[in-house]
């Protein structure tokens, strides 16, 4: 399964427990409110048992239903829209779901309550008072918040980077954690160019794109986009997910077949394609929280400033892409790619010299 799909599965099953809870909530609180010293007390026809079943199954299908509708089509759709908009497409859209899932939970449940099919009037008579029960508005009133809350913390997941909200409220990087990483500073060739062609909005536009196509390629190769720095990607590897299978490798040549792909795009909108190179190294850095008004997690050490300077030397020996002897070291390269040396090089601002080597694909060669 790619890991785009795993996010998504993770974010779903995240809700559904969610909305569970909230559904154990309401029943509780509703319970505890009926029975106060100012409450004239619960109805004949009040059970705790049937509202908790009523309350969790509308939680199931609405995190079923309603949770599917916003990871696999809201956030799918709209990737780059104002909050204000994508709930509006919420809303709209969950006031149908809730209708939906009320009129199945009303038909099952005065089934139950009466004994009789609901083709029987006493049945019907029963439906009518179900939807017309004070408790539906409130019901609806309270779940539209929880979508709008869940929609909510899923674009600033989407912001931070996948994970990164539940670290940050876990604390984990509060306290500055050292981390084997393996790092691919990706840069666009001809940048200034390419910016002085298209003029200021349009280049705008024309990263924005770049950006997005080689979001899945990152994704699929269990890589995580560090920053944006102006025309330039960082993409981060946990160690052990970036060696398996050379997918920090992989990643680079996937991202290449992406744009490929999208040629005719790039073309049509601003009559040229991107072409890009990359230099890749491993090593350890110390993670950590920065900042005080705006918070962030930041990686420092000396593996970004060198995998910086292994990009540069990429336009000086017209590589595509060059990475260390200390990442090649631990890949599987064999009927996958193929290392040429290109020596121990000195890199700008560097006492000690590196050995650098250019790497290809097995089947272009």
């Amino acid at each position: 399964m790619k890991k785009r799909s795993q996010i998504k599965l993770t974010q779903l099953r995240l809700i559904v427990v969610a909305w569970l809870l909230v559904g154990l909530f309401m029943s509780v609180y509703d319970h505890l409110v009926l029975h106060t010293a100012n409450s004239q007390g619960p109805s004949e026809l009040y059970s705790f048992e049937f509202s908790l079943i009523l309350n969790l199954g509308s939680a199931f299908l609405g995190a079923l239903l309603g949770g599917s509708f916003l990871v696999f089509y809201v956030n799918v759709k709209y990737p780059d829209k104002p909050y204000r908009k994508t709930i509006l497409a919420v809303g709209t859209s969950y006031l149908l779901i809730i209708l939906f899932i009320m009129l199945v939970i009303g038909v099952i449940s005065v089934q139950i309550r009466t004994g009789k099919s609901f083709s029987d009037p006493v049945a019907q008579q029963a439906f009518k008072l179900f939807l017309l029960d004070s408790s539906r508005a409130k019901n609806i009133l309270v779940w539209f918040l929880v979508v709008a809350f869940t929609q909510f913390l899923l674009q600033i997941n989407t912001k931070l980077g996948p994970g990164e909200l539940y670290n940050l409220i876990q604390g984990k990087y509060h306290t500055a954690l050292e981390e084997k990483k393996i790092f691919m500073f990706l840069d666009i060739n001809a940048s200034t160019s390419i910016a002085e062609q298209l003029g200021d909005e349009q280049y705008h536009e024309f990263l924005k794109d770049f950006f997005a196509d080689i979001t899945n390629p990152i994704l699929d190769n269990k890589g995580e986009i560090y920053q944006y720095v102006g025309d330039e990607v960082v993409v981060a590897w946990q160690y052990e997910n970036g060696i398996e299978n050379s997918q920090c490798l992989r990643c680079f040549f996937d991202i290449k077949q992406q744009i490929q792909h999208n040629r005719a795009k790039y073309l049509h909108r601003y009559g040229v394609v991107p072409s890009f190179k990359a230099g890749l190294h491993c090593g350890k850095v110390v993670a950590g929280e920065v900042g005080i008004l705006k918070r962030d997690v930041t990686y420092s050490g000396n593996v970004l400033n060198t995998t910086s300077r292994i990009q540069s030397m990429c336009k000086e020996f017209k590589e595509e892409v060059i990475a260390s002897a200390d990442l090649l070291a631990e890949l599987c390269l064999v009927n996958n790619f193929v290392a040429q040396t290109l020596g121990s090089i000195k890199l700008r601002g560097k006492e000690q010299e590196i050995v650098l080597s250019t790497v290809k694909p097995f089947t272009l060669l």
